[in-house]
């Protein structure tokens, strides 16, 4: 089984690519086998995400089994909807799903990579150390729930006292999604705990 991701993260130098490529690939170790770890392609935008993936479905279908899209979703996602209706129906984006793709291709982090880092404090607290604020983050259960610009106002807030002053999503966030515990973090969302059961029943 050979799987491809194209995702939300990284930009145009070789050194930020490298990191998100590192911290998804090691997030995603921890759910499947060695011999069906995903390649993760670091798209940079959440537009140029999406264009991979529409040009991966329309040129590489027979050379992977699973090819998928992951995204932020940056706002709620309505009750019911798939990440596709979520994807088509925000008008920001209006994305269609391409010829070829299936319902379950597309997958989101509700409502940014950073709400993950809440699911596991613990790490959180561990990475940052001495001065972390870990009682100022925010506690509700299901991550989903938080507004994206309260996850990264709160973050920024816990990390302020500690060494490395603020939160930065290239020096912290792609080291931070390689240490976090995916069972964690499925326990907290149910767009990743589906992401997660897909690639592990492959």
């Amino acid at each position: 089984m050979s799987i491809k991701i194209c995702v939300e993260g990284g930009g145009e130098q070789d050194r930020i690519n490298a990191l998100c490529r590192k911290g998804f690939s090691e997030y995603f170790a921890k759910i499947v086998p060695n011999n069906k770890k995903p390649r993760i392609v670091a798209s940079g935008s959440r537009r140029s995400a999406y264009d991979d993936f529409c040009t991966s479905i329309r040129t590489e279908r027979n050379k992977y089994d699973l090819i998928l899209l992951l995204v932020d979703s940056e706002d709620p996602v309505a009750n019911k909807h798939t990440s596709w209706q979520h994807l088509k129906q925000r008008a920001a984006d209006d994305w269609d799903k391409p010829q070829g793709a299936d319902d379950q291709s597309a997958h989101l982090m509700v409502q940014c990579m950073e709400s993950w880092f809440l699911a596991d404090k613990d790490t959180l607290a561990e990475y940052f150390g001495q001065g972390f604020l870990r009682n100022s983050l925010p506690g509700q259960a299901n991550i989903e729930s938080i507004p994206k610009a309260d996850v990264l106002n709160r973050l920024e807030h816990a990390v302020k006292p500690t060494t490395q002053k603020r939160y930065h999503k290239t020096d912290h966030g792609f080291e931070l999604l390689a240490r976090i515990s995916p069972e964690k973090v499925g326990n907290a969302s149910q767009h990743a705990r589906a992401l997660h059961t897909l690639l592990a029943d492959q």
